[in-house]
């Protein structure tokens, strides 16, 4: 099966794509062209930090693939894809848009969706649910000054790396799974997120803003975290029967020999 100028696309019932923070160095721009070359749906949530406001505010960055990546996005609308863009706080400045349509693409603060068998998940960023970035700010914003002198690092690794044949990897994932405080944070986080699922009488939960990718039933309900575009370079993808996958995109496919088989070690499924 095959859509815009690839034969070899992956079709699904909907894409949730994160945490892409377009404007900034770490961004993987490149790879998140390369997936979206190769993986095509009828709807598309962008569920937040798609943009990073906080850091254009600082320092200009906008590279040419930084646009192609939003031209990408924008031709799969033009092609009938249903696009919902959901702000987080680095975008937090598209909220004063919320209920408005630009482009073909429809901005929201949350929504329901309803999956292929039946069931509804609250779509969301998550960045309300966050205490540090509710309620003290000014941490958030150290925070996210020693994230970017990881990612800076994470850079140069990564040019090593890709010349050596080897994948992206992350340092700041690393760490971040690493040190007890995060990892009690992931959890608080993912119970909170999905409390509030259940509170509004969703059957799961579907967000982003903490950078770890994963799906899971451990609270009760459905709980997906779509990752990011930045550390993970993952997506969550909706297939026709109702099934969900977490896709990891590390490896540009078309410089890989035989594009099923990478995208075959790409990916992980889950129901």
């Amino acid at each position: 099966m095959g859509s815009e100028d690839e034969p070899d696309v992956r079709k699904f019932r909907t894409l949730f794509l994160s945490d892409i923070h377009l404007g900034t160095r770490g961004c993987q721009a490149e790879l998140l062209l390369d997936f979206l070359r190769h993986h095509d749906a009828e709807k598309i949530y962008l569920v937040g930090d798609i943009i990073d406001g906080w850091r254009l505010k600082k320092t200009w960055y906008w590279p040419q693939t930084h646009n192609d990546v939003v031209q990408k996005i924008l031709r799969k609308g033009r092609k009938g894809a249903d696009i919902v863009y959901l702000p987080g706080n680095h975008d937090e400045f598209l909220r004063d848009y919320v209920g408005t349509h630009f482009g073909g693409v429809e901005v929201v603060d949350s929504a329901i969706h309803t999956t292929a068998d039946g069931k509804k998940l609250l779509i969301i960023h998550g960045d309300q649910f966050d205490v540090v970035v509710r309620h003290a700010k000014w941490l958030a914003l150290l925070g996210d000054w020693a994230y970017v002198t990881t990612l800076a690092t994470n850079t140069w690794i990564n040019i090593v790396r890709r010349k050596l044949g080897l994948t992206y990897w992350s340092l700041s994932a690393w760490a971040k799974l690493k040190v007890k405080n995060a990892v009690s944070f992931i959890g608080k986080f993912e119970e909170a997120l999905s409390t509030e699922a259940k509170r509004r009488g969703a059957d799961g939960v579907v967000c982003g803003h903490i950078h770890h990718a994963t799906m899971h039933d451990m609270h009760g309900t459905r709980y997906i975290n779509t990752g990011d575009w930045v550390e993970s370079c993952t997506a969550v993808a909706e297939h026709e029967d109702g099934t969900f996958e977490l896709i990891r995109w590390t490896r540009l496919a078309e410089r890989q020999p035989s594009r099923p088989d990478i995208a075959a070690a790409s990916r992980s499924q889950a129901a």
